[in-house]
């Protein structure tokens, strides 16, 4: 196996007997499982069934199809619009011809069958004038290899021995499914048709057969290739694999840094083996300047990618790494501007975002960088689907692209201009970065759940383990696994912060707000209090605060993006409990460490800030452990009586939930209080003796 592992055909005899509805759903889910067959959100499925019309009670053939957006490896029956086939067909009869075709999609939700929401595709017509019930398409690397090669309809023949039909590339619309109704009605013996530079469609009278037909087909591209290519595609490697952890780093939050001066970027790594293969090959830069050539693939990852010098060449050159950087930057965003002005025309939309998604880095690997974490990794799957196909089509025969202007055509079309702008609007914190100690407890949670609703990526820490893992499953089930992560971390352990710091930029690129959070209480009497204890609530309280605010710091000011560190200290750094003194001093410390880094942070636009909670009982691990029969003692109250004790000693009469201090601290992380540093926001309900004064 030279060029990737064959596919299997994964049906089973008992999704038979299905609905027929439910059958197009399993088939979709098959295909959509395997990044080989179909890419995310690429592709689509459908199926023409025999309904009874909800008003006439007639029987109609209704028209099943993958809709706008979604993905066919999780789809389900609401990812699929319904469309009156009979309806649809006669749009052929107001169809004024291939110069306004875009106007046709405006028509077909007049086909809606049972007021369906979902919106059709672009691709309708690809299925709806294939005349067989079932209908797959698809975007398999290996049949983008073979479309993609210089002589792409003849290798299509050879493989296929006349049982597949081609199509030259053009974009998918109404015209293109005429076109596929003339090809099927002149050629009645072939079970396929592969669209040049972009995909393969199939068909079937039942879901068994249309998938079938699908999997031996791409199989059938898969052996051609692994029994054809030759064994350097890209030519021969001249870079191997280094690795320099600080320096990769420092170069990670350097890139993010200059990439997210306008809009905040996510980083996502890949250093797979195709990935290493292509960035370290011979020919590397003259592939990758022909561009990605199927149009899934490059609105996801633009046409070309940024190259960069390989890292051993970035390592000698650290003291300047930031120029280097900026300099590939400034010409891929000339270059990028200069595409863009020799294919507009009077009505294209505006210049987009004109820097790179995808940068190779020969030794390294590659980043991708999106404005938020699942795009950012959605591009670097599309670009591994890319170097697939670069590598099938440069192993036998040689690579092609669309041409620029008709790669223009595709990315700045109107209707892929329509789908961004229905876009929902971006959440405050979309594009940025949270650690959070403590995160397993009251606090550290709420603050989690609050940021990730407002579309941030979490770094969730705690010395905590299991209750760690608990709350990160729980965030995955609630957000999705991209924009949660966790790392066990001990704050008084300098080893164990460093680790989180890298951990944190390796997943995302940087840290933009740190949250240090990490508790510890005690009570006991001034003269009981001993050494030990002492200094465990300095460790914890005032060490681990400034252990980890440094590390971030000093992985901020490489960003050069400025920052925001919050600290959560007490109502007890302003106003001292009794029978607590080495909770009060620590605590306190916190103020000073804040205001410190105030004053010098500013020149980097690093904030900080404090936030003083008092009595948050509910949901609160440190109240569920000795402090709170320390407590109770102190003021001489039951142990039942504590919340309402504290509730009723603040002026406004109210307890305070982990939620309310999540909402000060999200005030200090937001741009809301971008012009706000070494401050401190009470949160305790009204406590006269903590009033700043």
């Amino acid at each position: 196996m030279r060029f990737q592992k064959n596919v299997t055909n994964n049906w089973k005899d008992t999704f038979n007997k299905q609905s027929k509805l439910n059958q197009l759903i399993t088939r979709s889910n098959l295909l959509g499982a395997d990044l080989k067959v179909t890419n995310f959100g690429g592709g689509n499925t459908s199926s023409k069934i025999l309904l009874k019309d909800p008003i006439t009670k007639k029987m109609e053939n209704i028209l099943f199809v993958k809709g706008s957006g979604g993905d066919l490896g999780s789809i389900k029956e609401d990812g699929f619009a319904s469309l009156y086939l009979d309806k649809f067909n006669n749009l052929k009869n107001i169809y004024r011809g291939f110069n306004h075709e875009d106007e046709m999609v405006g028509y077909y939700p007049m086909c809606t069958f049972n007021n369906n929401p979902r919106a059709a595709s672009i691709d309708t017509p690809l299925h709806a004038y294939v005349p067989f019930p079932e209908v797959d398409h698809t975007h398999p690397d290996s049949i983008i290899a073979l479309a993609t090669m210089s002589n792409g309809r003849d290798i299509i023949n050879k493989v296929y021995q006349g049982r597949v039909g081609w199509l030259n590339w053009q974009r998918p619309g109404f015209d293109l499914g005429l076109k596929m109704e003339n090809l099927i009605e002149k050629n009645k013996d072939i079970m396929g048709i592969v669209l040049g530079h972009h995909g393969l469609f199939t068909w079937g009278n039942t879901s068994k057969e249309c998938y079938s037909n699908s999997i031996q087909l791409i199989k059938k591209a898969q052996t051609y290739l692994n029994n054809s290519i030759k064994k350097y595609s890209f030519g021969k490697p001249i870079y191997k694999k280094k690795t320099h952890p600080d320096f990769e780093e420092k170069l990670i939050t350097t890139i993010r840094g200059l990439l997210s001066t306008e809009n905040s970027k996510i980083l996502h790594l890949d250093k797979s083996d195709i990935t290493l293969e292509f960035v370290n090959s011979q020919n590397l830069k003259k592939v990758a300047a022909v561009g990605t050539s199927c149009p899934d693939h490059f609105l996801r990852t633009k046409r070309l990618p940024m190259v960069l010098p390989p890292l051993s060449v970035l390592i000698k050159n650290e003291s300047k790494i930031t120029k280097i950087i900026e300099e590939n930057l400034l010409k891929y965003k000339e270059a990028y501007t200069k595409y863009y002005n020799r294919n507009k025309s009077k009505g294209s939309p505006n210049l987009r975002d004109p820097y790179p998604v995808i940068i190779l880095i020969p030794e390294y690997g590659m980043m991708s960088f999106a404005k938020n974490k699942s795009t950012a990794r959605v591009s670097s799957e599309f670009f591994c689907n890319a170097m697939n196909v670069m590598k099938g089509a440069e192993g036998i025969s040689k690579y092609t692209g669309l041409t620029e202007k008709e790669a223009f055509r595709i990315e700045y079309w109107d209707l892929e201009e329509a789908k961004l702008k229905r876009m929902p609007p971006e959440k405050e914190l979309a594009g940025k970065v949270a650690l959070i100690t403590g995160a397993a407890g009251g606090i550290g949670s709420a603050t989690a759940n609050k940021f990730l609703n407002e579309g941030c990526c979490v770094v969730l820490t705690d010395i905590d383990k299991s209750a760690l893992e608990a709350k990160k499953k729980e965030f995955i089930n609630k957000f999705g696994k991209d924009v949660v992560h966790s790392i066990p971390m001990d704050v008084t352990n300098e080893k164990e912060v460093k680790k989180a710091v890298s951990s944190s930029i390796n997943a995302f690129g940087g840290i933009d707000i740190l949250v240090a959070n990490a508790g510890f209480s005690s009570a006991s009497l001034f003269e009981n209090t001993s050494s030990k204890l002492w200094d465990k609530n300095m460790d914890i309280l005032a060490k681990g605060s400034f252990l980890i605010s440094r590390e971030v710091y000093q992985k901020m000011i490489d960003q050069n993006n400025g920052g925001s560190i919050i600290f959560i200290a007490s109502k007890n750094s302003l106003n001292a409990s009794k029978g607590a003194s080495a909770y009060s001093v620590a605590k306190s410390s916190l103020l000073h460490l804040s205001r410190s880094i105030a004053l010098e942070g500013s020149n980097y636009r690093i904030r900080s800030n404090v936030i003083n909670p008092d009595a948050v009982i509910q949901g609160s691990k440190i109240w569920q452990g000795e402090w709170k029969k320390q407590r109770a003692a102190s003021n001489k109250i039951s142990i039942n009586n504590v919340e309402d004790f504290y509730k009723n000693r603040s002026l406004l009469k109210v307890s305070i939930l982990p939620e309310d201090i999540a909402e000060g601290i999200y005030f200090f992380a937001s741009s809301k209080s971008q012009k706000s540093t070494g401050n401190i926001i009470n949160i305790d309900g009204g406590n006269i003796t903590s009033f700043t004064r």
